[in-house]
């Protein structure tokens, strides 16, 4: 299996390539001042807002929040993963790709069943149209109001009745057997997994077929088959649909999760292409952050009965990972007996675009669960409320969506929500007082944005990462580390010391899926309004305070311990050296 790529061929490559000849190939750039600008790629706008900065080396539109790398880039709009994006710009800059990381042996060693499938595809789709006992199948899709054109789209076939028709057909049996087409029992025979079914292909970002989907066609169990886990399928990954989607819009502004794959093709056939389904299996957090790459706003579409909501429900628990500031994740539930396959048909796509608007946001969605069942009336009602909210606002990311969030909830229970949010974070339980001497002192600048000594020096130190030069006293500074915020400005001090010559986009490639990507993101692109002339020096003064306000602080702290008699000898040492 291929190794892990290290860091600092990461460093070289992104010091090597110029994000604006990478982005230029695919957007149209024009200059201004010292950035280039252009459409953006990732959402539909008239007026420009995509930036590129060829000092910092990133991209960022201030209309859909999209921002990233050259890697980033390439992962989102050519749909590569990681390393694929890697490789490429390697090929771009001249690099050779370090030996122990190479994959080609592993993409080898997946191209025969890339193949199997493929050829697997190709039989289900011709027996739909040449098979003797095809009729039962068309007469089922016709039935459901699918036309030619849709099934060819969504490349939908059939499996004939029989043990051994793939088998037969294809031969191959151990790389059947690999792709999760055929099965082995005790003795060693092998037949067909998919049997007398409509066939619907599962297919990747570059529309390879990874698995399959097939639907009985009499009223045998289990209605509804998929491929089983294979090294190129994965059911809490793979989304049905969501190539299609892709190839109908690149940047659809909503794309709505539904639970069938019938439910796909018939919102498709009646002019909604932007349906995806799982695949019989609760939504993961990996699925929604995929969608999120894709679009801004994902509307869950689940039956109003039990099961349903219960389905929705796990959806939620599992997206809240992925909820941060400028995206949005709603639910709708159908009437009684309706699916999005009857609503469509018998509503149209008018009817059904109404009923998406109809659509709850996650976090009403969110507040209504909880109240449910709970006297909001009484103190004891509102605790209930607060330790069912607890966990799951825990799984949100730190970010403006969180507090808002902390917020609401904290407003409906009558707490404070820096009390809240400090029980969120884990935080000891303070009183008043001590959370009053927690803060740090804080300024809000001419946009509302909060201007702290430390967000201060980690927005300067990304926009000049060589202003590390100067500090020389990160043990000092660990040792402080008690001013939120601190801990990472260390951390990042650190990274650029040991490497002069990293740049903005690989400080920001090392905390890249990191618990603080979010919040590095937002001041990488906050105008601070710091002239460059005057960098240096307003670094120094936020580095000074920040000195300052966390030596006060750790003082604090040693002397209510030298007030109840409990200072260490260490400590006694450590008081002594700060307030010299």
């Amino acid at each position: 299996m291929a190794g892990r790529i290290p860091d600092s061929f990461i460093d070289e490559l992104l010091a090597r390539i110029d994000i604006a000849d990478v982005v230029g190939e695919r957007v149209q750039l024009k200059r201004s001042g010292s950035n280039q600008m252009g459409l953006c790629p990732f959402h539909g706008e008239k007026t420009p807002s995509f930036t590129v900065s060829t000092d910092k080396q990133f991209y960022h539109c201030f209309g859909c929040g999209a921002h990233g790398s050259a890697i980033r880039f390439l992962m989102e709009y050519d749909r590569l993963d990681f390393r694929e994006a890697v490789t490429q710009l390697a090929q771009m800059a001249g690099m050779e790709m370090p030996e122990n990381t190479a994959d080609a042996g592993v993409q080898n060693n997946h191209a025969p069943l890339f193949a199997v499938l493929e050829r697997a595809d190709r039989s289900y789709q011709q027996w739909l149209r040449q098979h003797p006992q095809r009729q039962r199948a068309i007469d089922y899709l016709q039935k459901r109001g699918l036309s030619g054109e849709i099934a060819r789209r969504f490349g939908i076939g059939f499996a004939p009745p029989g043990w051994d028709n793939l088998l037969g057909r294809l031969g191959a049996a151990d790389e059947l057997k690999q792709a999760g087409l055929v099965i082995e029992r005790d003795g060693g025979r092998v037949y067909d997994r998919f049997r007398d079914r409509i066939m619907f292909p599962i297919r990747d970002r570059r529309g390879r077929t990874v698995g399959f989907g097939g639907r009985v066609l009499d009223d045998g169990e289990p209605k509804y088959l998929n491929s089983p886990e294979t090294p190129v399928f994965h059911k809490g990954e793979s989304l049905y649909g969501l190539y299609e989607v892709l190839q109908a819009d690149r940047q659809p502004a909503d794309i709505v999760v539904v639970e069938g794959y019938m439910d796909v093709v018939a919102l498709a056939q009646h002019g909604l292409p932007r349906a995806v389904a799982t695949l019989g299996t609760a939504t993961s957090t990996r699925q929604v952050e995929r969608l999120l790459k894709t679009t801004g706003d994902i509307i869950f579409c689940f039956d109003g009965d039990s099961a349903g909501r219960q389905a929705a429900w796990r959806a939620l628990e599992n997206a809240l990972p992925t909820m941060r500031q400028g995206r949005q994740i709603r639910f709708l539930f159908l009437p009684d007996g309706e699916d999005p396959d009857s609503l469509v048909r018998s509503h149209g796509r008018e009817g059904f675009e109404a009923q998406l608007q109809r659509a709850t946001p996650l976090s009403d969605y969110l507040i209504e669960r909880l109240e449910a069942d709970t006297d909001m009336q009484s103190m004891d009602g509102r605790a209930r409320f607060v330790e069912k909210a607890l966990p799951l606002l825990q799984r949100l990311p730190p970010d403006v969506y969180r507090h808002m969030l902390c917020e609401r909830v904290a407003g409906l229970a009558g707490l404070e929500t820096d009390y809240l949010e400090g029980v969120v974070d884990g935080r000891e339980t303070l009183t008043r007082d001590q959370r009053a001497r927690r803060r740090e002192p804080v300024a809000v600048d001419n946009a509302g944005v909060r201007r702290t000594p430390v967000r201060l020096a980690i927005a300067l130190l990304l926009e000049s990462p060589a202003l590390a030069q100067g500090v020389d006293d990160l043990d000092a500074l660990r040792r402080l580390n008690d001013l939120p915020g601190l801990p990472l400005l260390v951390d990042m001090l650190e990274l650029a010391r040991q490497d002069p010559h990293l740049n903005s986009s690989a400080i920001l490639e090392r905390f890249r899926d990191s618990e603080h990507e979010g919040a590095l993101w937002k001041l990488a692109t906050w105008n601070h309004l710091v002239p460059a002339e005057g960098l240096e020096a307003e670094f120094g003064d936020a580095m000074a305070q920040i000195r300052r306000i966390a030596v006060e602080r750790r003082l604090t702290q040693l002397n209510e311990r030298l007030q109840a008699g409990t200072l260490t000898t260490d400590e006694w040492s450590e008081w002594i050296r700060l307030k010299q």
